[in-house]
């Protein structure tokens, strides 16, 4: 089968590419308003794109009137954000925040998530989260539908245990939630680990792997 994307249908677009491109990471991503509300949103256009800088970018649709979010308003107004990823624990509470809260409203308040302070930004990361990511909005692309953001990371937090401080190895316990489409979410405890190859020794031998 085959598809010609430019006479395709928007809504049969993004039914495809949700549905093909997959597992997607979760960037959970948690804002302050100009009032000082505290938000918190889950977007799966999202991914690392970079170490130096270190970068990244989160890909947010428009409102059906072609209003922007809250969570695109307040980083365009503050040109910060906190991206944080989602275990098990906080997956249902991400799922909630999924749902449309009107400006004043904070998910923090509506889910039971706690604000934690961030070391660089206003905006709070989110304390029940294993990894949180303080970034400052380093490129915005206003695309008509959507807003392309690439951010860069100014501090990372991490849970104790995740990440071993003498080699920066992550422990093999530590599985973020994967999105897939709708209501579906993938988990990532079954992993599969080849044989080593020049690219990995390469790696290893620049302190990357």
């Amino acid at each position: 089968m085959d598809w010609d994307f430019g006479a395709l249908p928007v809504a049969s677009r993004y039914k495809l590419l949700v549905g093909l491109i997959i597992p997607r990471p979760i960037a959970f991503v948690s804002t302050r308003s100009r009032e000082g509300v505290d938000n918190a949103a889950p977007f799966s256009f999202f991914n690392c794109m970079g170490e130096d800088p270190p970068i990244v970018v989160i890909s947010m649709d428009r409102r059906g009137g072609g209003e922007r979010k809250d969570s695109a308003r307040n980083i365009l107004d503050s040109r910060e954000f906190v991206v944080n990823m989602v275990d098990e624990a906080i997956l249902e509470r991400m799922h909630h925040c999924s749902i449309d809260f009107p400006p004043e409203v904070s998910e923090f308040a509506e889910t039971g998530l706690t604000p934690a302070p961030a070391q660089r930004i206003a905006a709070p990361r989110i304390a029940e989260s294993p990894v949180s990511m303080e970034c400052r909005l380093h490129t915005h692309l206003d695309l008509g539908t959507r807003d392309l953001f690439v951010g860069e990371i100014l501090w990372l937090h991490v849970r104790d245990g995740v990440v071993d401080p003498a080699t920066l190895r992550v422990a093999p316990d530590y599985a973020p939630v994967g999105r897939l489409y709708a209501n579906r979410y993938v988990r990532t405890h079954d992993r599969v680990a080849l044989e080593p190859n020049a690219y990995l020794q390469e790696l290893r031998r620049r302190g990357r792997a």
